[in-house]
């Protein structure tokens, strides 16, 4: 079929039976019911947004789905990382099955990662797993949370502590919903957009420092910039889609970032997550450094990369007083990238040569976060 919209761009997820298109483009949003149904059979969907978003987008894409015979439903959530709660997943679960959704209709998240990880988890484990349909307008939610399947909420221990892997069948990126971010919201998505050349495409990374000014101002730079991180994450999802080996390579900056993230009680007036893994992804290239395997002036061309874009690249950036470093290593013990009792950290050896550092002694990690530490 004829693209619906101009200059659209399509990365592919392949996973076999349950690949995926990744849509990239300018109002998309309008035209969201003729690119479900071009690859969907589903006549009813229920769309779980927040309370930023519905305002700005919901009208939209429940007309364009209303226009081509969808059946729709919306709930509007409060916005911010608390929402990914226990609570929350009930009231979302409830929500799809009061909308008596089955496994051949969709669910539709709307919004930023909170929106996406939580209705995601729930689309996951309603009737063992319904369709589900990544409609992104953050940045950071386009580039990273959207694709590859992960969806979660947190627990009282730490960040997406509780979910599932559940892939979507659609991510629908549109672009045009990024002028309506703040320049903080924009620049948190950024991070993670570095975060792709810095693990293992330094021509990517060098092309963001020479045309970071235009992927901000948007335009072609902006669209290429989303379709070069979706592209290096889906070869990383197709590749490894359950974090079995590769894949946790794009958690370059997370370990650190997860437990800042914790410190700051996932208070969005402090830190966000974006920011979290600006500075943890500083962290990991400083930790390098301390272990002689890269060079401290790497650590330096990506802080100042960051910190250009508007970023946080430190500890001390982080407004109000941070917990002592041995409660940040509670932080880190709990997550996700812990196997048995032992750290795991992605770790650098110069810009785009990321790799998995098993067993990192945790008195070298104590004694680097105290340095770090703004006492």
């Amino acid at each position: 079929m004829p693209d619906m919209v101009a200059d659209k761009r399509i990365v592919r997820v392949d996973l076999g039976s349950r690949s995926y298109d990744i849509l990239i483009g300018r109002d998309l949003i309008a035209h969201a019911g003729g690119e479900m149904l071009a690859r969907l059979s589903a006549r009813k969907v229920a769309i779980v947004t927040d309370a930023n978003v519905a305002p700005l987008y919901l009208d939209a894409l429940t007309e364009s789905l209303q226009t081509d015979g969808i059946e729709t439903f919306a709930m509007t959530l409060a916005a911010g990382e608390k929402t990914k709660s226990f609570d929350n997943l009930t009231a979302v679960t409830d929500f799809i099955l009061d909308a008596r959704i089955e496994r051949s209709d969709a669910v539709i998240a709307l919004g930023g990662g909170v929106i996406g990880d939580l209705t995601g988890f729930a689309a996951a484990i309603v009737r063992r797993g319904v369709r589900f349909i990544q409609v992104p307008t953050s940045l950071l939610a386009q580039v990273d949370s959207s694709v590859g399947g992960k969806t979660g909420i947190n627990a009282r221990q730490g960040k997406n502590l509780v979910g599932a892997f559940h892939q979507p069948d659609l991510v629908i990126a549109d672009t045009a919903t990024l002028d309506t971010l703040s320049p903080r919201e924009f620049a948190a998505g950024y991070a993670e957009v570095v975060k792709y050349g810095l693990i293992d495409q330094p021509d990517f990374f060098h092309w963001l420092e020479k045309h970071r000014a235009d992927v901000f101002s948007g335009g072609i730079e902006r669209t290429e910039a989303i379709a070069r991180s979706c592209q290096a994450k889906a070869a990383v999802v197709a590749a490894d889609e359950r974090e079995t080996g590769a894949r946790a390579l794009l958690n370059l900056g997370h370990t650190f970032g997860h437990a800042l993230e914790r410190a700051t009680n996932y208070d969005s007036a402090r830190l966000v997550h974006g920011e979290g893994v600006a500075i943890g992804m500083v962290l990991a290239h400083e930790f390098s450094a301390r272990m002689n395997l890269a060079s401290p002036d790497d650590a330096k061309r990506v802080a100042a990369h960051l910190k250009a874009a508007g970023l946080p690249t430190s500890m001390h950036d982080i407004d109000g007083k941070l917990p002592p470093p041995d409660i940040l290593m509670d932080a880190i013990g709990q997550d996700k990238k812990v196997k048995g009792g032992k750290l795991t950290f992605i770790l650098t050896r110069g810009i785009g040569e990321a790799f998995i550092a098993d067993d990192v002694p945790p008195s070298e990690v104590l004694s680097f976060l105290t340095e770090k530490h703004p006492q």
